[in-house]
């Protein structure tokens, strides 16, 4: 059971029609030629284990498992890499209960257009082996550091992962920050094998920051220094440890529930991790050739660099690619929107999308010629209106806070010192992003997802303004002059309070849609 194509190149009307009928029609469809379900686990689909664990993975979500565990995969499949993935969770909610339940397999579901050819393929992706609890699985956690093949470490914990905190204890089973979890957890390996050159460990951090590899070597170190551990543990971290900084890049739109009972049917298998993504990939890697030379990438067809430089691949990247979604998702879901392909039919929203794009950010990216910029702002937006996927709103404004910091307030920043005025549409998605973070509009809840000093900053700011306790004006001059919240004291730009403070009037009287028609 390896890739399973559903429809590909001259079958396209076809796809579109059958995608396009009522769910209940396309269920009678696919029920003539049902065949009898099966629980998707390594028994049933009769596939053991056998790579040896080469890789420890922080993070078993949606993102990781459609991208760096199919990768292994097809390293597996297709090269000599021979080398299976331990999932980590990394914070205390929760077990990936799934993903136990199943063995580690899961399918990959992926859609786009490949060479000018409508392409849609599933895979089953057999590289996860094991998954870890550390707050409940402490010792297997640890012991882990004891494989010898163990040699990779993946992670995405989002942009506040890669973070230091003095309140985590060299004693504490396990520390909160999963910085903190990954020092012990190399100490551990130091120890055992006593400091050995070549049981050091290339590590390749997927979290959205600026040099992410730096940042999570930078943070071990801090955590090593202040545990008081030997000066030994530090050196070899330094020299015999790879902490590549890296960018990866594909929409990953989660379960596809729309389509679920015709891929399942067409698998024989019930499958609850099934996962739907675009079929474009990149993987951009900074590191040295020792890494190359043992993730054999360049025996694949898959579209992974490896480069010397990333700061002008991650500069468009996060700007253009992240910074679309980031200034979508709160205008787009106050719009009474609900997915990505959803807002992009919206001319309004994808007007405001595009205007971003083009007026605001693309005047930032001085490293690239208009003809490139042009070029990845209209693939981006074909990548947005790609019809298989169902990319919801909801789950991409996970953390939307940090995500603002990272991705709009640099060219929030540079627009500004630029033109000599602010960029009324980022700070138009920055008010959308801050009535969002009120919980509720119009009736219904938001289940904002933050973390809980964020949230709890939100809900006292709004709570306030509930009870008259304050004004409007109060409430965006906090949330502005908050640097933990927007990164900057964003306060200090004359008519930006102002400006916010009209907008998040007008959004609950007019409308976002009729405001955006305003600008």
């Amino acid at each position: 059971m390896g890739i399973t194509t559903l429809f590909l190149g001259k079958e396209e009307s076809l796809y579109k029609l059958f995608f396009s009928l009522k769910k209940s029609k396309r269920t009678m469809i696919v029920e003539k030629k049902a065949v009898k379900m099966k629980i998707l686990d390594r028994t049933t689909a009769n596939k053991p284990i056998t790579h040896p664990v080469k890789v420890l993975q922080f993070g078993g979500g949606n993102f990781l498992r459609a991208f760096c565990d199919w990768m292994f995969d097809v390293l597996n499949k297709t090269t000599d890499f021979n080398g299976s993935v331990v999932v980590v969770k990394p914070t205390e909610r929760g077990d990936y209960k799934a993903l136990r339940a199943q063995d580690g397999l899961f399918h990959v579901a992926l859609d786009g257009v490949r060479n000018g050819t409508l392409v849609s393929e599933v895979s089953l992706v057999e590289s996860v082996s094991d998954v870890i609890q550390p707050y409940t699985e402490w010792d297997k956690y640890l012991q882990l550091a004891e494989q010898p093949e163990m040699r990779f470490i993946v992670s995405n914990t989002t942009e506040a992962g890669i973070k230091f905190s003095e309140n985590d204890k060299q004693t504490d089973f396990p520390p909160h920050e999963f910085p903190a979890k990954l020092t012990l957890w190399l100490y551990h390996r130091f120890n055992f094998f006593n400091g050995a050159v070549d049981k050091g460990c290339i590590l390749l951090p997927c979290e959205l920051i600026e040099n992410n590899g730096e940042a999570l070597k930078s943070t071990v170190l801090q955590y090593s220094k202040h545990w008081n551990l030997e000066k030994e543990f530090a050196a070899w971290i330094e020299k015999h440890n790879y902490f590549c900084s890296t960018l990866v890049d594909r929409i990953v739109s989660g379960f596809p529930e729309d389509r679920k009972e015709a891929i399942e049917n067409q698998l024989g298998f019930k499958d609850e991790l099934l996962v739907a993504g675009e079929d474009y990939h990149s993987w951009v890697i900074k590191a040295p050739s020792i890494v190359k030379a043992e993730l054999p990438f360049a025996q694949t067809n898959l579209n992974v660099q490896f480069v010397e430089d990333l700061s002008a691949y991650r500069e468009m990247k996060v700007r253009i690619l992240n910074g679309a979604h980031t200034s979508l998702v709160p205008v787009g879901y106050l719009a009474g929107l609900r997915t990505v392909k959803e807002s992009m039919d919206d001319s309004v929203v994808c007007n405001h999308v595009m205007k971003v794009l083009s007026t605001e950010i693309k005047p930032t990216l001085s490293n690239f010629s208009t003809a490139e910029i042009d070029a990845f702002i209209n693939s981006v937006i074909d990548r947005f209106k790609n019809p298989t996927l169902k990319h919801f709103l909801i789950a991409i404004s996970l953390n939307s806070t940090s995500k603002f910091q990272a991705r709009l307030l640099p060219a929030f920043i540079e627009y500004t010192q630029l033109k000599g005025v602010f960029p009324k549409r980022i700070a138009f998605s920055l008010a959308c992003m801050i009535r969002f973070y009120k919980g509720d509009f119009k009736g219904d809840k938001i289940a904002v997802n933050d973390d809980v000093k964020v949230l709890d900053f939100f809900s006292q700011e709004w709570g306030k303004v509930t009870k008259e306790e304050q004004t409007i004006d109060d409430l965006v001059q906090n949330v502005l002059s908050n640097s933990a919240i927007v990164g900057t004291d964003l306060s200090q730009y004359p008519g930006l309070v102002k400006y916010i403070s009209e907008a998040l009037l007008a959004i609950d009287k007019i409308g976002v849609k009729a405001y955006l028609n305003t600008l």
